[in-house]
């Protein structure tokens, strides 16, 4: 095992870093579900710290806390799955593409694309009839509609169908597709 090399710094030279000018941030390249996405986060983070203190410290946990920590997750995960759909992040397999010649390979891209438009509409709607089936259940510790959390879902549904579209018109005028060209995406092309 190859031990770290730390080079020694001064005081001086330390305080010099302050002096750089700080980057520049752009928030513009956030799409709406990031913020959703991030605001449910930290209200799961504060549902579950809540959970742990009352539970650990006071001795005397709520009992509502852990049911809200799940129905966040279950948020974070399909308004984040709405993030990866806008920036191409899913897993995906490209091992394929690189076998096969550019029109097969540019066919098989698009024919990927639209098959997961179809499935992001077909799953918000099968979402959507049983949310209407269930429509009204309330949670079991606090008394809130389900709905809340299925109504969630179904517009993570349709924000990915939205952002899958999106991908897919980029896609097609860009001419090629992560798939293909996986080096184009993750900075590794020359």
């Amino acid at each position: 095992m190859t031990p770290e090399i730390h080079t020694p710094i001064s005081g001086e030279e330390l305080a010099h870093v302050f002096d750089d000018q700080p980057v520049e941030v752009n928030l513009g390249t956030f799409g709406i579900e990031d913020w959703v996405a991030i605001a449910i986060f930290w209200l799961m983070a504060l549902a579950v710290f809540l959970q742990f203190f009352t539970r650990y410290v006071l001795n005397d946990s709520f009992a509502w806390t852990e049911e809200i920590a799940i129905y966040c997750l279950i948020g974070v995960v399909f308004v984040g799955s709405a993030m990866c759909v806008r920036l191409t992040r899913h897993i995906h397999v490209d091992f394929l593409y690189r076998y096969l010649p550019g029109g097969p390979g540019r066919i098989l891209a698009t024919v990927v694309g639209l098959v997961r438009i179809v499935f992001f509409a077909y799953a918000g709607w099968l979402f959507y009839k049983y949310a209407s089936i269930i429509s009204d259940e309330r949670m079991t510790t606090v008394d809130l509609p389900k709905s809340i959390v299925f109504y969630t879902v179904i517009a993570a549904f349709a924000m990915m169908t939205v952002r899958a579209i999106q991908v897919f018109v980029q896609d097609l005028r860009r001419g090629y597709s992560p798939l293909e060209k996986p080096e184009a995406f993750d900075g590794s092309e020359a």
